[in-house]
Formats: C-alpha cells, structure tokens, sequence
C-alpha cells in the first residue's frame, strides 16, 4: 500500500474510529447513569421500570413542545383565544400533567396563571424579560427553590391595541441535576477517546515511516564505512520506501561490483607490471650477455661475432613482438582498437590463410589442412586484420607445442544457422587438464618456470579472446595431453551485402 493511502486512511480512521468508539461509550455512560435516567422518568410521572429508557422521556418533551408551539401560534395569530378563561384552563391543566407551566400577562399584569407555577415570582419573571427587551431571541432559565425552569416568551396583539405577554415554563431540575454530572464525564471520554485513537494511529503509520528511514540510515552508514555486504531488505514492501529501497539496494549491489572491479584492475595491473619485467628480464640479459662478450673480446672470431649479433638480434626481435603484443592488449582491454567489420565469405578467407601459413618459411616441416564444408558460400560479420591475428596467434601457439616427428595443424569450419564455429587442430603434446581453463588468462603458460624457451609472450590467446568478444563470438579449447590440442572459436552469420562500419 503507498504512504499516500496510508495517509488517507490514518486521516480517515481518526475521524471514524472515535465517532464509533464514542458512540460504544454513550452506551456505557447510559448504563452508569441508568439510575439518574429512572428517576428522571418517575420525575415526569413514567414507569421508572419502563425498557424504553430516554425513548419515554423524549416523548413526554415532544408533547409539552407541542403544546408550547401551539400556544406560540395562538399568541401570533389568535391572541383574542388567550385571554379565555376556559382555554387558558385546559391548557394549565395539560401543561401541569407535563411539569410545565402558563402565564399570560396583559400590559405587565397577570391575568392567568397556571397551578404548577403559582408559586413563581411574576417580579422577577418580569424584570428578567425586561433585561433581554432588544436581544436575540431563545430560552431564558430561572430557579425558583429548588426548581430550575427554562422560559419562553411570545407576545401577540388584542384587539384593543394592548399587547399580551405569554410565558411558556417547563420544570428541567432532573435535566439540570444530570447535566453537569453527564457533560464532564462525556467530554472526557471523548477527549480520551481522540488522544487513544490519534496516538495509536499516529504510532502505527509513523512506525511504517521511521522503520525503512533508519534501515536507510543503517545501510547507508554502513556503505560509508565500506561495508557493501549487507543487503537492504525493503525492496518487499509494496510502496514508496520499497521503491526507494529497490533503488537503494541497486546502488549497493552496483558500487560493490564497481569496487570489485577496482580492486580486480589493481591486482591485474600489479599482475601485469610483474610479468612485463619477468617477461623482459630474460631477453635483456641474454642481451646483455652477447654485448659484454663482445666487449671483453670473448667473441674473438668473425663467426662467433656473427653468432651474438645474431642472438641479439633474435632478443630484441622478442622484445619487439611482446612489446607489440602488450600494446595491443592494452589498447583492447580499455576498448581503444577501431574494428572495421563487414560481410566477410569465411571459406575463402580460410584457404587464403592456410595458404600463406604454409608459404611461410618458418613452417616448413609442418602440414596444413583445411576441408572447406559443400553447400552455399558463408559470410561472417568480422574485421579481416583482427581474424588474421587470431588464426595467426592460435597456430603460433600451437607450433610452440608441437612434439611430433611430423606436424600437422588442420583447420575445421562447422556452419550453424546463426553462427559458425571455426576449429584449429593440431597434434601436439597437448595441455593438462588442470592447465586448460586458464589458458585464455593473460601472461599464462602451461610451463610453470616461466621460461622464455618457447618465445611467447602470454598475450597471444588472451587477445584471441578480446578479439573473438568484440566479433560477438566466443572461444574455447579441448585438449588431451599427448595428443593435441583444439582451440575452437564462434563467429555470427550475416547476410552478403551486411556491412557495417568501424568501431573505434
């Protein structure tokens, strides 16, 4: 539920729960006034036995309001009927029977006076209507002993131009009596009711606010003293804070990738500056070496300055490539190599390939394969310079490898329907299968010395595999020690006439 609704139904509940709650409670306090209520029925002449309760007492009122709204209209319209003897009678007579009473006064002097309020001061009945002349009109009240009447006068017009007053009494002592007892008691009630309901309210929505706020406080404590481990369980809740805590456990789970990465990147960088200078160490000595030979006159024949010039050519031509390999690692790694991609035909860039691997000097000894598959020709979405680097970087590595009398590496193309898959096989001394899953690592070789013997760089399959990723493809090996060794790579199909630019 949002905290829109909630608010609206907090704000809702504090006006309903206490309408209800009060209403529970009038029904308590007519039990504890029960007996007040018994004898204010007996008061007016009721059954105090009566189940009706209030009902009875409301109905003696209603016929004494009559009776006063029906004389109102007499003064007003028919002012000549008050001053009959027989009316004024029967209406004293009906009146009493309810606790109530008549006078009729014409120009300040009593002409009638009914039974029940014989024994009322007209004086001071007078002096208090001459004190409200000019007011607003309503109720008076006025105690005579221990009676408490509310007064209501009407005046009317005879005949004769004089005016007649009409005081209309009615006995409210039992009324009186309970009030100041009932009204106190109610109006605490209430109030105890508004406090206990707004608190109770109060505490439950705020509870549902302040909660998730200091689970935020916490978390965010938390990530600022680095602890990133601990998840933010608010994404639960069906509202604004499960929203923002969604948000919230987002950015957490983003900032600890973020910094794992950072860390990662670190301890790579270290890696690799470790390996550059073990990398290089190797062929400066050998440099070194061959240059001090020279120098101390150790190389004291044309044949033997031949042979350490040779040597140090062939070190620094080492150098050189790892270098090159190194900076194009890099460059990959932080996306900064331009591919040109386009609607390659895979099959005769293949057997271009294999053609000039076996042209190169180098090679001689070893026999290349490749079995182009029938059926129609095949395009791949590939840059041609980078595919040359990886065929080139995977039969480098495998000829370091090769341990046959007779080499051979083969190329096999697959064709799926979305993808093909290229596979380079050879039947070398193969790579153990504790080695295989990290033969893809930068800097890593299946010789744990780490000797230079075999002149690679540990780059060359590591950069097959930031090619084959910016191709959209994927590469892998399978191998069994003794036997040879497959490196297999994915690239996707496209159509002829699907080109695309570079990417930089």
């Amino acid at each position: 539920m949002s905290i829109r609704k909630k608010l609206l139904l907090s704000n809702f509940g504090m006006v309903l729960i206490p309408i209800v709650l009060f209403f529970v409670c009038t029904m308590l306090l007519y039990g504890v006034f029960m007996q007040d209520i018994q004898g204010i029925k007996q008061y007016y002449g009721e059954d105090g036995e009566s189940p009706r309760g209030l009902a009875s007492i409301h109905r003696q009122f209603q016929r004494r309001d009559d009776l006063f709204s029906g004389i109102r209209f007499l003064t007003e319209y028919e002012p000549e009927k008050l001053t009959d003897s027989t009316f004024q009678k029967e209406m004293g007579s009906r009146l009493d029977e309810l606790k109530a009473g008549l006078i009729v006064a014409k120009s300040g002097t009593p002409l009638f006076v009914s039974a029940y309020v014989r024994d009322l001061d007209f004086g001071k009945l007078e002096d208090m209507s001459l004190q409200r002349q000019g007011k607003p009109g309503g109720e008076e009240y006025m105690r005579s002993g221990d009676i408490q009447y509310s007064v209501a006068r009407q005046q009317g017009a005879l005949a004769d131009g004089s005016r007649v007053t009409v005081y209309l009494l009615a006995d409210m002592s039992p009324m009186a009596r309970l009030v100041p007892k009932i009204v106190p008691v109610a109006a605490a009630t209430l109030l105890l009711i508004l406090v206990i309901t707004n608190g109770v309210l109060t505490l439950i929505v705020s509870r549902s606010f302040i909660r998730p706020l200091y689970a935020l406080k916490r978390a965010a404590e938390r990530i600022k003293d680095g602890d990133l481990g601990q998840e933010l369980r608010l994404a639960s809740r069906n509202d604004e804070f499960g929203e923002l805590g969604g948000a919230f456990e987002e950015m957490r789970v983003r900032l600890k990738h973020s910094i794992g990465l950072q860390l990662q990147y670190e301890e790579n960088r270290k890696e690799l500056l470790s390996s550059i200078s073990h990398d290089l160490k190797t062929p400066i000595t050998a440099i070194k070496g061959c240059v001090e030979g020279i120098m101390d006159g150790i190389a004291d024949t044309p044949e033997k300055r031949e042979k350490y010039m040779r040597m140090i050519y062939k070190k620094a031509t080492d150098m050189d490539r790892q270098i090159d390999e190194l900076f194009l690692f890099s460059k990959l790694d932080l996306g900064r190599v331009p591919f040109h991609f386009e609607a390659m035909e895979l099959v005769s860039f293949l057997l271009e390939h294999v053609e000039e691997l076996r042209l190169q000097p180098n090679n001689a000894g070893i026999e290349f394969s490749f079995a182009p598959p029938g059926g129609e020709r095949t395009y791949v979405r590939g840059d041609r310079e980078k595919l040359h680097r990886v065929l080139q970087n995977i039969v480098d590595n495998s000829i370091k490898y090769l341990d046959k009398p007779v080499g051979r590496i083969g190329f096999e193309l697959t064709v799926a329907p979305h993808e093909v898959i290229v596979r380079v096989r050879d039947n070398g001394a193969g790579i153990a299968p504790e080695a295989l899953p990290f033969i893809f690592e930068r800097f890593y070789r299946a010789d744990p010395s780490r000797t230079d013997s075999g002149g690679g760089s540990g780059l060359g399959l590591a950069i097959v595999t930031q090619i084959i990723r910016e191709h959209g493809g994927r590469v892998w090996a399978e191998s069994m020690a003794g036997e040879g060794t497959v490196i297999a790579l994915t690239l996707p199909r496209t159509a002829p006439a699907n080109t695309e630019g570079g990417r930089t």
